[in-house]
C-alpha cells in the first residue's frame, strides 16, 4: 500500500458532460514541526477536550505520512525543531506568514501559545527572513491565506482586525478582511481552502453576511462545501494547484474537487484533529 492509495481515480465524464479545466501543479516550499510534544493540555477552541487521551506516537506517524505526501509530490519540506512545553507547535501554519524575504511573526491570542512565536521567529531569522512583529494579535497562516496577489485575512476569534493594516504595510499585499462567526471555525483556514491562484472552496455558514458577499464578489465560482465535510475540518487543506492534500474523512468535498478537475489526496490526521487542526494547520507555506 502506498500513501496515495486513498485517492480514487477520476471518473470518466459521460458523453456530453462538460470536462473540468486542466489544473496546473506548482512546486511548493513548506515548513513543518513534528508533534513530538503534542498533547491536549488546555482547551482554547471547541475541538479541544483535556479529558480525551492523545496518542503521541500515532500523531507522529500521521504527521510523517503528511510530510511524505509532500515529498513524494516533489515539494520541499523544511523541519522546525519542536520545543518541549509547546504542545501546539505542530500547527506550524499559525507561526506566521512568509512571503518573499518577509516573515510576519505570529502574536498569539492565548498565553499558552506565546512561546511558539519566539520559536518560529528564531527559525525564520535563521532561514534568512526579515522578521516583522505586529502590535495587534495575528495568528499567521491560520488566518492569512494568499490567493494570487490577494491576501484573505480572517478575524472574529483570533486575529485582531487591526493587525490587517500592519500586515498589508509589511508585505505590500492587498488585504481582504473576512469575519468568522462560528467558534468551531476559529481560524480562516478551517473554513476556507485556497485551491489555486483564483479558486477557493468555503463553508458559507462560518462567515458573516458581509464576508459571504465579499467572497462571492471575488470568487464567483467558489466551491461551497457542506456541513458534513466542514465538521471534520475538511477545508483545512494544502493545494499545489492540482493536488489537494486534505483530511481523508471529507469524502463529499473530495468528490467536488474531482469534478472541478483537482486531484484530492486523503490523509488521516485524526489524532491531530483532537487539538483542532489538520493538514493546513500543520503546514506553513513559504510563498515566493
Amino acid at each position: 500500500m502506498t500513501i496515495f492509495d486513498e485517492v480514487m481515480p477520476d471518473a470518466v465524464p459521460a458523453s456530453g458532460t462538460a470536462v473540468s479545466p486542466a489544473r496546473t501543479m506548482t512546486i511548493r516550499h513548506y515548513a513543518m514541526t513534528a508533534p513530538e510534544h503534542f498533547t491536549v493540555e488546555y482547551a482554547i477552541n471547541p475541538w479541544m477536550d483535556t479529558a480525551t487521551p492523545v496518542d503521541t506516537a500515532l500523531a507522529l506517524d500521521q504527521w510523517d505520512t503528511l510530510r511524505r505526501v509532500y515529498a513524494d509530490l516533489g515539494h520541499t519540506v523544511d523541519s522546525v525543531t519542536p520545543r518541549r512545553g509547546l504542545p501546539d507547535m505542530v500547527y506550524a501554519a499559525n507561526g506566521g506568514f512568509l512571503v518573499g524575504d518577509t516573515a510576519v511573526v505570529a502574536r498569539f491570542a492565548y498565553p499558552q501559545r506565546a512561546g511558539e512565536a519566539d520559536a518560529y521567529a528564531e527559525w525564520m531569522t535563521a532561514a534568512g527572513y526579515r522578521t516583522v512583529f505586529t502590535h495587534h494579535v495575528n495568528e499567521g497562516q491560520g488566518d492569512l491565506l494568499l490567493v494570487g496577489s490577494n491576501l484573505l485575512a480572517g478575524y472574529g476569534f483570533r486575529t485582531d482586525r487591526r493587525a490587517h493594516a500592519e500586515i498589508a504595510a509589511a508585505t505590500g499585499l492587498d488585504v481582504t478582511g473576512l469575519e468568522l462567526i462560528d467558534p468551531r471555525f476559529y481560524h480562516l483556514d478551517t473554513a476556507l481552502a485556497v485551491l489555486d491562484d483564483s479558486t477557493i472552496a468555503y463553508y458559507p455558514p462560518a462567515f458573516s453576511d458581509d464576508a459571504r458577499r465579499r467572497i462571492t464578489e471575488l470568487f464567483g465560482d467558489a466551491i461551497e462545501v457542506g456541513s458534513a465535510d466542514a465538521y471534520v475540518l475538511g477545508l483545512n487543506v494544502v493545494s499545489d494547484g492540482r493536488h489537494v492534500v486534505m483530511p481523508s474523512a471529507a469524502t463529499g468535498f473530495a468528490d467536488q474537487l474531482r469534478r472541478a478537475g483537482f486531484e484530492p489526496i486523503g490523509v488521516d490526521l485524526s489524532e491531530l484533529l483532537k487539538g483542532g487542526g489538520s493538514v493546513k494547520c500543520c503546514t506553513l507555506e513559504r510563498y515566493p
